[in-house]
């Protein structure tokens, strides 16, 4: 189980990224709009790089929904691979079956 800080952590990012994704998606247009003056894009340049940091959705780490883990996340199942090998075993993942030969 990962610490409780880093899971919070990574879920004020995930609220944050979610509440400035239009503000962002809008300054990121401008600044890369060619038909604008260079200033109005160094502007919006200059707000985006004023945004909290931890707004960016690339600051958002994939973690597993179980026990927290951020390593070896499948992303279709939304868990890691320790989560997915002990929810298999106890049949809790449909068609999922143990290999053996």
């Amino acid at each position: 189980m990962a610490k409780k800080s880093s899971i919070e952590k990574n879920n004020r990012r995930k609220r944050m990224a979610e509440q400035y994704a239009d503000k962002r998606a809008e300054l990121k247009a401008k600044a890369l709009d060619e038909s604008l003056p260079l200033e109005d894009r160094f502007a919006a340049r200059m707000k985006l790089a004023k945004l909290p940091r931890n707004s960016a959705p690339s600051r958002v780490r994939n973690r597993c929904e179980i026990s927290g883990r951020p390593r070896a996340y499948y992303r279709k199942l939304r868990m890691s691979r320790i989560a997915l090998r002990e929810y298999g075993a106890s049949g809790m993942i449909p068609g999922l079956v143990k290999s053996s030969w």
